[in-house]
């Protein structure tokens, strides 16, 4: 029993990996594109983004969930009918919902850069694109990894949401076998989350470290 339980529970939890990797490859690039609208001096580009940040930090993910996964075939379009549809109509919710939080994070750390290197730098000749990336980024990256490894350590607990949406995740895995009588499996899936969060925990504090030399 302990083994069908621990397999049942590892297939499970490489759903979970497989969700969070995804939800921070699409995430993480899509937030800082949205960061930029956020700040774009194009009035409707920027209020767009605003306006879309807003409702995705402003309603529940669970919600999300449900509407990105159930509302379109109550329309007649069951666009998540295909085989792993609910996986990515989780990794849909996932990837809206984290891009609009780390575009939040990316806007603070850019703009809590003095003005003053970019003026430097265009003294210098340097064009726009070349500050940012040759100045700005390593500064920026050192002040956005506190808050971002906050959000990717909630990512990793959230993940267990997908479950709304029968997608069988470790939680999934570990509630199926509380359904035949047996508690434990539910309660063993949390050594899952804490071993992958101090897993993170190390490497973030790692890169932080790394990232001391750019302390401003």
């Amino acid at each position: 029993m302990l083994g069908t339980v621990i397999a049942s529970l590892n297939e499970g939890f490489l759903v979970t990996l497989a969700l969070f990797g995804v939800t921070l490859v699409g995430a993480l690039p899509l937030g800082l594109i949205i960061s930029f609208g956020s700040m774009s001096k194009f009035p409707p580009l920027k209020g767009f983004c605003r306006v879309l940040v807003w409702i995705f930090r402003g309603s529940p993910l669970l919600l999300q969930l449900i509407i990105i996964f159930y509302v379109p075939g109550k329309l007649g379009h069951n666009i998540w009918g295909f085989e792993n549809g609910r996986f990515w109509a989780a990794a849909a919710a996932f990837i809206i919902n984290y891009a609009c939080y780390f575009s939040e994070i990316y806007r603070g750390g850019i703009e809590s850069i003095p003005r003053g290197q970019t003026e430097a730098g265009l003294v210098l000749g340097m064009t726009k694109t070349q500050i940012f990336f040759k100045v700005k980024l390593m500064q920026l990256i050192r002040r956005i990894v506190p808050p971002m490894s906050n959000e990717i350590i909630t990512l990793v607990k959230d993940t267990s949401l997908a479950n709304t949406i029968a997608l069988t995740e470790v939680i999934w895995a570990g509630d199926r076998f509380m359904k035949k009588g047996l508690v434990w499996p539910l309660f063993f899936t949390g050594i899952y989350y804490l071993a992958f969060n101090g897993v993170l925990t190390i490497f973030f504090g790692w890169v932080e470290k790394k990232l001391g030399y750019y302390r401003v």
